[in-house]
């Protein structure tokens, strides 16, 4: 049972001891991006997500709203012998309003099978690789990616990699409440959301709530649509899905979580109806680490930590992914701060190419 990851960090290992200091590289400028004007009723920002067994979410944004919510798909260049009709939303933000987010969800399609497809009967066609039924599978994992040279650094990586589900453990695109910053990301990342899997969760970043005036996570939730109903979840929040002999949780830090909160009662359901027989793999991601060595956002997590990790522990989950921290770390297997040969393993990959640039300092602790 084979389960690979590319994790998009940069990691020095030498046998010898050395007195050279390693510097970190310095943040990169953000990407400038220029305006690239498309008929309104094109497709923009297309990414795809896992949507239940067998299916694919394809979302895109149109600037017409008259534009239909309809993917034609096949297996040949042009060939689309299949169609789905699905839903569409938009949201204002202050003075900011958004295009047609459609949201369609297509299949059921055959595994390890490449897909041509075409969104609102216009534009360009796309072709994507559904995920392979049984091991080996490949994850590419990279948290907190901003939209800078790094990022892109960091996504030129990723492309040159055969990989089949791409994880994000929060923090998107950096908008940080400049709505329009949200529509470059989307365009940034199309070459690869595209054509593999994106899935996502949320972290700070996407918070941009405002006091009696805009909810917090309006522009995440509306962009970038995740199965949570399909795993029984009532909030985009924090969901689950299974690919090729793996079970993979999406928790929300950012989502109350203590023993009355929906995620809690969400989270101890969904452990509970896990098969090992079916899925002998079993990962959790979230944005906020509960392990850190680093001295940003040191603690930020042990409060969610000593709610859920009692859960994590008895379902014996495998590994646990953040973000967050923009460094790269992992851990041996541990429970309760404490080496345990039964706990996950923790790492953290927050370094994805962010405009704050690379955590530097390490915090030794007792």
């Amino acid at each position: 049972m084979e389960l690979k990851f590319v994790l998009t960090a940069f990691v020095f290992i030498s046998a010898t001891v050395t007195t050279a200091e390693y510097i970190r590289p310095q943040p990169r400028r953000t990407l400038e991006f220029p305006w690239d004007p498309k008929p309104s009723s094109h497709p923009q920002q297309v990414h795809i997500s896992l949507a239940g067994d067998s299916h694919m979410r394809v979302t895109w944004i149109t600037d017409d709203e008259s534009s239909p919510s309809v993917v034609e798909y096949g297996t040949s260049p042009g060939g689309y012998n299949c169609g789905a009709e699905g839903e569409s939303t938009s949201y204002r933000y202050l003075f900011y309003r958004s295009g047609k987010i459609h949201h369609t969800v297509i299949g059921p399609l055959e595994h390890d099978t490449v897909y041509f497809y075409r969104c609102g009967r216009q534009g360009p066609e796309f072709e994507f690789k559904t995920p392979p039924a049984q091991f080996p599978i490949t994850f590419a994992v990279a948290g907190d990616l901003g939209q800078t040279g790094w990022t892109k650094s960091t996504l030129d990586h990723i492309g040159q990699c055969k990989y089949d589900v791409h994880l994000l453990p929060g923090d998107l695109s950096y908008a940080d409440y400049m709505q329009h910053r949200w529509d470059t990301f989307g365009e940034l990342v199309q070459p690869l959301a595209s054509a593999r899997p994106w899935m996502v969760t949320q972290g700070n970043h996407e918070k941009e709530s405002i006091p009696l005036i805009m909810d917090a996570f309006q522009s995440y939730n509306a962009r970038w649509k995740m199965p949570f109903e399909e795993s029984g979840s009532n909030s985009n929040l924090y969901y689950s899905f299974d690919v090729a002999g793996a079970h993979l949780i999406m928790l929300g830090s950012y989502a109350d979580y203590d023993e009355y909160s929906d995620q809690y009662r969400w989270l101890k359901d969904d452990l509970s109806k896990v098969d090992r027989k079916k899925t002998p793999w079993l990962l959790v991601l979230l944005h906020v680490p509960w392990y850190n060595s680093n001295e940003a956002h040191q603690g930020e997590g042990d409060g969610m930590m000593a709610i859920m990790e009692p859960l994590v522990y008895a379902a014996s989950v495998d590994l646990v992914l953040a973000g967050h921290v923009h460094a790269y770390e992992r851990s041996i297997r541990v429970n309760n701060g404490k080496p345990d040969p039964c706990g996950a393993v923790y790492i953290t990959i927050g370094d994805g190419g962010n405009k704050e640039g690379l955590a530097q300092n390490i915090c030794f602790m007792n």
